[in-house]
């Protein structure tokens, strides 16, 4: 049954407002993330708290570590208290937890706020795909998840310019208080988001639901009979994922997705004090993370395109090795142009490989275990994303600095290896289908 154009035109104009406050937030979300990264080649230099390459992997893992538990935590939260109010939450959480970074006088108070700022960085990203999902318009879902990932990379960019404009004339500190600014941003959220109807009608909040979806002229989602997944049957999907055969696969699928998060972290951490390393001065090194993540853009975009035309475990391998070559030439001092050819290029790959394998374990999931699977291999990845950081600062204390890019790339290569070969182990491809399309995102 077709939509009226009224009625459609209405829609869109909510699902319009739900992802534009929500790719605000995930915006506000990329900067919170990215701007360490861009903040430590300074913080090196200038031997602020005393810091030494080890600790500072160190510090980036504590906000990797953050984000695993605001990550496991945010469908728990969700569902006892809402997605709204957990948005709102988490860009709080983020936002106070870098006034602490902006004002900490030693390694263990920063190291503190940047624990507390992963908490709500991985409590956000999460909910806010969940909430633009509840609001897409039909048969639109993965282009709709796609646009709200490019705002991640946009923080990153801006991360960058704060880090160049400020970091030199006025320290590090300005550049997180730049990164409290999204308090302001948290009353806006609260008063103009919308409530996700799945939560309103799973609550028996049904009247509230009607009343968002009359004034906007939105369907309802149908109310599940069941009232949701329990404990025993949450436990009855992981167990299915290791019954038979399948504990191969899911394994394949776990460590494909802990080398991609520890390439996707460990780069995003160490890119500018790589580049450094390998010759450049501090104003290129941040214009590589600019490049870097305008290529993560692009691959976003492009990502899901790819995988409806060719298959997402075939995209996933195929990117995972381009990422890999590209993240070795890194460590090769090449011509500026072809360097940033280079560091685009790896951003449009590294960035998207990670969303492919979700794709994957969607696809070849059956329905009732589906968000368990893609849920576990998420939860299993993230302690990639609080090794990689840590291994780059090892590095770099070794005086190993040369050998950065190198284990990202193996890293790259082990996750081309386990999604290849779990692919080729699922047997006969189920084709593309609506699951396929299903990106649920790679943060």
């Amino acid at each position: 049954m077709s939509s009226s154009p009224a009625l459609s035109a209405r829609g869109s104009r909510l699902a319009f407002l739900v992802v534009g406050l929500c790719w605000l937030a995930v915006l506000f979300d990329g900067l919170d993330m990215f701007i360490y990264g861009s903040v430590l080649p300074h913080l090196l230099a200038t031997k602020t708290f005393g810091l030494t390459p080890d600790q500072a992997g160190d510090l980036g893992s504590y906000a990797t570590f953050g984000m695993l538990v605001g990550a496991l935590a945010a469908g728990t939260v969700a569902d006892r208290v809402g997605r709204k109010k957990l948005m709102v939450s988490c860009v709080v959480v983020f936002s106070l937890a870098s006034g602490v970074c902006a004002m900490a006088d030693s390694l263990t108070v920063f190291g503190l706020g940047r624990t507390l700022a992963g908490v709500g960085l991985g409590g956000l990203l999460p909910t806010a795909i969940s909430m633009v999902s509840d609001y897409a318009p039909r048969g639109r879902g993965a282009i709709v998840i796609g646009v709200l990932m490019t705002a991640h990379h946009a923080g990153g960019i801006l991360s960058a310019y704060v880090a160049k404009w400020l970091v030199e004339p006025a320290g590090r500190r300005a550049a997180f208080w730049v990164c409290v600014i999204p308090l302001l941003f948290a009353p806006v959220l609260a008063r103009l988001l919308p409530e996700s109807l799945s939560f309103l009608v799973a609550k028996g909040r049904a009247e509230e639901a009607r009343e968002l979806a009359d004034r906007y002229d939105v369907e309802l989602p149908a109310v599940k009979s069941s009232g949701g997944q329990g404990a025993a049957d949450r436990w009855n999907a992981l167990v299915n994922l290791f019954r038979g055969g399948e504990w191969t696969q899911t394994l394949l699928y776990w460590l494909a997705s802990f080398g991609g998060l520890l390439l996707v972290y460990g780069v995003a951490t160490w890119l500018p004090t790589l580049m450094r390393a390998e010759g450049y001065e501090l104003g290129s090194a941040l214009s590589f993370v600019v490049v870097f993540n305008l290529g993560g853009i692009v691959g976003m975009l492009a990502a899901g395109r790819a995988a409806d035309r060719f298959g997402a475990p075939r995209i996933s391998a195929i990117w995972f090795a381009l990422t890999a070559a590209g993240v070795f030439l890194l460590s090769v001092h090449m011509p500026m142009s072809v360097t940033m050819v280079v560091v685009f290029l790896t951003g449009v790959f590294l960035n998207s490989a990670q969303t492919m394998i979700y794709a994957t374990v969607s696809i070849r999931s059956g329905p009732d275990d589906r968000a368990t699977a893609v849920g576990w291999t998420s939860g299993m990845g993230r302690f990639g994303a609080v090794f990689g950081p840590w291994l780059g600062g090892q590095l770099l204390a070794a005086n190993h600095g040369d050998w950065g890019f190198t284990a990202f790339a193996l890293a790259g290569l082990s996750s081309m290896v386990f999604i290849g070969i779990a692919a080729l182990r699922s047997g006969k491809s189920e084709g593309r289908s609506g699951a396929e399309r299903e990106l649920v995102g790679a943060r």
